[in-house]
Parts: structure tokens; C-alpha cells; sequence
């Protein structure tokens, strides 16, 4: 590989190795460094939603995990092992809104109906410059087609978010149901 051109932090959820590894691999041989973190508690989310466990110079969050009615999707764990401080449940826009600090940061949560407005809010509130994510639930096949399309757009031809975002949309009807959120610039 050459010299990475952008860093992405690649963090999956529970179930969702196959998409990960495929978006990994694809990413990589568009020279761009990925950062695999593998959600397996909680606690571990909450260390990437806080911005704590990703290296600085990561530039875009991907979310390869499952979603459901704009929630992150979370292992159920036996309560015994459970850390005091850790939500029992998924990470919706409340959960997300206590844990996340992500300035300026660029979020694709590729889940189903993480797309959701308020979950994309959380984020925003939370310094993301920008969220993009399915409200409805894609085929998992599309859902990656989605991925691959928008990095080779940003990362090959040189588009900008907006840009690669709309080429990525436009493959088929299917990607219709992913929505950008963009936080509102602050005046100077």
C-alpha cells in the first residue's frame, strides 16, 4: 500500500463480519488506512462514540453494524457481565447523545434504519460535521454496494462528501433511502 490518503475508523457491531472484512479489504485497495474495531460490549462502543479509543488522525467513522428503528444494534450479554456503568440495551439517540464527542468527523452508519433524523442529530450534536445512513432497511448487498461506491468516489475521483454521496445514491433504487445530515456551519 502507499501512503494512506485518508484513515477511517471501521467499527462492527455484532453479526456483521462479512460486510466489515469486505469494506476493509475494498478501502485498503483504495489506499486508505482502516482501523478495525470490533464491538463486543458496551463499554466498547461507548470508547469510540467518546472519541477515546480512535487514533487522532482518523478522518471518517464507518458503522458496519446492524440496525433497528434508528438503533444501533448491541450484543445481549448475561447481566453478571455487564460493568456498572453500561446500557443494558442498543445504543439509540439518547445513549448515543451521553457517550459521543466526535468533532468534525464524517459518520457512515451502515446499518438498517440508522439513517434515523433524531440518531443523526445525536451525532451532529455531538461535533460530527457530517452523518449519512439508510432510514429503511436496505439488502444487505446494496448496503455495501452503497460503501464501496461512495470511497471510490471520494477516495479515486476526488469528490467531495456531497458529491459521492449523491453518485452512490443514484445507483439504484434501492440506496433512495440513505440520508446526508450536515452539521450547520458556524458563523464567524
Amino acid at each position: 500500500m502507499s501512503k494512506p490518503v485518508m484513515s477511517v475508523a471501521l467499527v462492527c457491531g455484532p453479526d456483521s463480519d462479512m460486510e466489515a472484512n469486505a469494506i476493509r479489504t475494498t478501502l485498503e485497495s483504495f489506499d486508505a488506512r482502516v482501523i478495525t474495531y470490533w464491538i463486543g460490549r458496551p463499554s466498547d462502543l461507548m470508547d469510540i462514540l467518546s472519541g477515546k479509543d480512535l487514533y487522532p488522525d482518523t478522518d471518517v467513522i464507518i458503522f458496519s453494524f446492524h440496525g433497528d428503528e434508528g438503533s444501533f444494534v448491541m450484543p445481549e450479554l448475561d447481566e453478571s457481565v455487564y460493568e456498572e456503568h453500561e446500557p443494558r440495551d442498543d445504543f439509540g439517540p439518547e445513549e448515543v447523545a451521553r457517550f459521543v464527542n466526535l468533532p468534525g468527523k464524517v459518520i457512515l452508519a451502515n446499518g438498517c434504519s440508522l439513517g434515523d433524523p433524531k440518531l443523526a442529530q445525536a451525532f451532529l450534536n455531538g461535533g460530527c460535521q457530517t452523518y449519512i445512513g439508510p432510514d429503511d432497511y436496505p439488502y444487505g448487498s446494496s448496503a455495501l454496494m452503497f460503501v464501496v461506491r461512495y470511497f471510490y468516489e471520494v477516495l479515486h475521483n476526488k469528490k467531495s462528501v456531497q458529491e459521492a454521496f449523491a453518485v452512490a445514491k443514484a445507483m439504484d433504487e434501492e440506496l433512495e433511502m440513505y440520508r446526508l445530515y450536515e452539521r450547520e456551519p458556524v458563523a464567524r
